[in-house]
């Protein structure tokens, strides 16, 4: 039995669309006949992403090669995807290191993708969809603020941060007509992480191949699924989740209230 969405005909912008938990999540609301606007700073990788969803499901597919660093890259998707149903924020990666080891320089880059990006973008689209009353913004975050530790202390604070903002603006967009949710994933098998483990088991046991073993102690003995994530971001962006908003939805296998994984 297949669920049913509703989500045909509406249309979705994403943000770091061109590979991992974006990608996946575009491919998925693509299957679900959404039409699409993604955005990644790369443009031939997000054109190929375009490419392939347009040829496997037949629906409009806008790719933008933007970067939602800056204000004016910003403003522009939010001025291009005007009338947009869903907002998808997912643009940004926050290096691990304790405070001495990220100099100003660097925190000041990765918040302004990742913290200042989703904040100013869903300042422009909830305003848009305020003045018709409907539209749904998903925030994928990351679980690493709920549970801040002093060697994730730039990811740690930005992704409690933009907790703190999703609950605050979903707990009050009801009366506007809209929800504002945020997704934390835990770890999730996208190409980096992959490439990472498989590096930590050439170094530390001799061999690319058992990089898996690395991923036992996590819950079921694997990292999340790129599609497990774009699973649950659909969920939350269909009407089958009318009634959720200002509030965090994690997805990382039980990895926060396991206690110490090492």
């Amino acid at each position: 039995m297949t669920l049913e969405l509703n989500l045909k005909g509406k249309t979705a912008v994403i943000t770091g669309a061109s590979e991992g938990i974006g990608k996946a999540v575009a491919e998925k609301l693509g299957e679900e006949g959404m039409n699409l606007w993604i955005a990644a700073r790369t443009q031939t990788k997000i054109e190929a992403v375009a490419n392939a969803i347009k040829d496997a499901h037949g629906v409009r597919v806008t790719p933008l090669a933007l970067d939602l660093s800056k204000s004016a890259d910003q403003q522009a998707l939010a001025k291009a995807a005007e009338g947009a149903d869903i907002l998808i924020n997912n643009a940004g990666a926050i290096p691990k290191g304790k405070i001495h080891e990220i100099d100003e320089a660097q925190w000041r880059d990765v918040w302004d993708l990742k913290v200042f990006g989703y904040i100013n973008l869903c300042r422009e689209f909830y305003g848009q969809m305020k003045a018709r009353g409907d539209g749904v913004i998903i925030n994928i975050i990351g679980n690493g603020g709920e549970k801040p530790v002093s060697d994730y202390i730039a990811g740690s604070t930005g992704n409690a941060a933009l907790m703190a903002f999703t609950r605050a603006l979903g707990g009050d967009a009801p009366k506007d007509g809209l929800r504002v949710v945020g997704l934390n994933p835990g770890p999730v098998a996208t190409e980096k992480l992959v490439s990472m483990l498989k590096k930590g088991a050439r170094d530390q046991l001799g061999d690319e191949a058992r990089y898996e073993e690395f991923m036992e102690p996590f819950g079921f003995g694997r990292v999340a699924t790129c599609e497990e994530i774009a699973d649950m971001t659909a969920f939350l962006a269909s009407p089958l989740s009318a009634y959720t908003t200002g509030t965090i939805i994690t997805v990382d296998g039980g990895m926060i209230n396991k206690g110490p994984l090492f």
